[in-house]
């Protein structure tokens, strides 16, 4: 026998890797990225909840700032301990957060309308913009010029039209303040999709619809998020402003009549809870993206 064909039977018995061994090797790898992304997970989990931590200690820092530092009387100015003791320690703590709960209850259903309309026509219409120039020349100059005149000024008309204390009323004041950072920011992401992916969509017979679905939404995904974030102090903004000037429910609604009334203690404890719950739902809506990004190994778009 040759030495090349002892080579060759050599090669074939004693193969450089089994295919026991390829399978092994391939679950190693498979449990190797399931640890990184379960830790990426985490760490983003982590940094979240301590940025939210920061962001309150801050808040009640200054909170406490204003109320000492400003010379109000202490009738009129409540710090963090005065609405504690309201909502918590007092004696009747529990009809306080009693009067309390179906206004903020009402307050978070008017913004969760806004917010949902808000971001559902702000992605609509990004895609729509994205799919059709003329549709974005025909359109956008008009959503430019909502933009530029002031919500208060136009509130009016929008309760006139609607109707006062009506529900459509809420909802088109909240989607006209979702609206326009919503719609700036997905069609950011959408736009900024890789030209070498859409060629590649187009090179196998893919039309614009494909490329949209198969390119230019799951990369705009982070912009998506980025929309939410910015959306959720907005909705909330929006839900305030429009039980002030149309339903008169919810906190918005009760701020005027606490105040006429001289309620201050339930005039702050209103606004604390609005703000915290706020700060609440901003972080809840950032860790669900950094969990998400991390998960899809998008973890440069949350930085």
């Amino acid at each position: 026998m040759s030495q090349n064909q002892i080579t060759r039977v050599d090669t074939v018995a004693n193969p450089i890797t089994s295919p026991i061994e390829e399978v092994q090797a391939a679950k190693e790898a498979q449990a190797r990225l399931r640890r990184q992304r379960s830790r990426a997970m985490t760490k983003a989990l982590l940094r979240s909840l301590g940025n939210a931590a920061i962001t309150l200690a801050v808040l009640l820092v200054l909170w406490q700032a204003v109320v000492s530092l400003t010379g109000i009387s202490p009738f009129v100015a409540k710090g963090p301990l005065d609405v504690w003791q309201f909502l918590v320690t007092d004696p009747d703590a529990a009809e306080n957060r009693a009067e309390m709960a179906p206004l903020l209850a009402q307050t978070l259903a008017d913004s969760a309308l806004g917010f949902v309309v808000g971001m559902i026509v702000a992605i609509v219409l990004a895609v729509l913009f994205s799919l059709s120039r003329s549709v974005e020349a025909g359109v956008m100059p008009l959503v430019l010029l909502l933009r530029t005149i002031p919500l208060v000024a136009i509130a009016p008309v929008i309760i006139l039209i609607t109707g006062r204390g009506t529900t459509a009323s809420v909802a088109v004041i909240g989607t006209i303040v979702v609206l326009f950072p919503a719609l700036a920011n997905v069609l950011f992401g959408l736009n900024r999709a890789s030209q070498q992916s859409l060629d590649v969509v187009h090179v196998f017979g893919g039309n614009r619809l494909m490329t949209m679905r198969k390119v230019n939404m799951p990369g705009a995904l982070p912009s998506v998020f980025a929309a939410a974030r910015v959306s959720v102090p907005g909705a909330v903004t929006g839900a305030l402003l429009a039980e002030w000037l149309s339903t008169g429910t919810g906190i918005g609604g009760s701020i005027l009549k606490f105040n006429a009334q001289a309620q201050f203690t339930e005039l702050w404890a209103s606004i604390a809870l609005i703000t915290i719950i706020t700060l609440v739902l901003y972080n809840i809506v950032q860790i669900a993206e950094n969990i998400v990004l991390a998960r899809m190994a998008m973890t440069t778009a949350q930085q």
